[in-house]
């Protein structure tokens, strides 16, 4: 699956550059933050870098593809404890503080309880669950939703100018408002 991920990716890029449809580089908010946006008429793309946080050692990389009003989140992240691990996309593209509090807290646009991701109890727009770091401590992160876009200006659904938060503990999926996750140890700002 992941070789497949790649391959499309691969693809979709090639296309873009055969095409020269690529927008411009927008400018990254620090000198560790590498942005690239590339669209097309149905094909939308962000990366990223996510920068250690909390005196972690956690490091990765995102990407984020809308395409045909499907965002994909890929990301592969290095430096983890073994086991598993919470990610979120939080109310702020704001990493500057230590311990990455300067995101607010998770984006939650409708004003639903935490949960697990289709919970018909309620979840936020950023309660994207766990994952697993195997034990050399890489993870990676595979999800898609239709109730995310990139750059689209709904409010409810626009995951521009918000941060992705690598958590140390587990998501409960119980405890509110946060899932009970722990400290957050890697960050990066979407920016568009």
């Amino acid at each position: 699956m992941k070789n497949l991920n790649v391959l499309i990716i691969t693809l979709i890029l090639g296309s873009f550059y055969s095409c020269k449809v690529n927008k411009e580089p927008a400018q990254p908010k620090s000198s560790e933050e590498q942005v690239t946006v590339s669209a097309s008429s149905s094909i939308k793309m962000i990366s990223f870098s996510l920068e250690p946080k909390s005196d972690s050692n956690v490091t990765g990389d995102v990407t984020f593809t809308e395409t045909n009003g499907t965002v994909a989140m890929n990301a592969t992240l290095t430096g983890l404890t073994s086991g598993e691990h919470a990610v979120h996309i939080h109310e702020k593209a704001d990493c500057s503080a230590a311990d990455a509090t300067s995101t607010g807290g998770h984006w939650n646009p409708t004003f639903a309880p935490h949960g697990a991701w289709g919970s018909s109890e309620g979840y936020h727009k950023g309660d994207i669950g766990n994952f697993t770091a195997d034990e050399n401590g890489n993870g990676t992160i595979d999800f898609s939703t239709t109730e995310w876009c990139i750059g689209c200006g709904d409010d409810s659904k626009d995951i521009t100018g918000k941060a992705v938060i690598v958590h140390q503990g587990v998501d409960d999926f119980v405890t509110q408002p946060t899932g009970a996750a722990g400290g957050r140890i890697s960050c990066a700002g979407i920016i568009q």
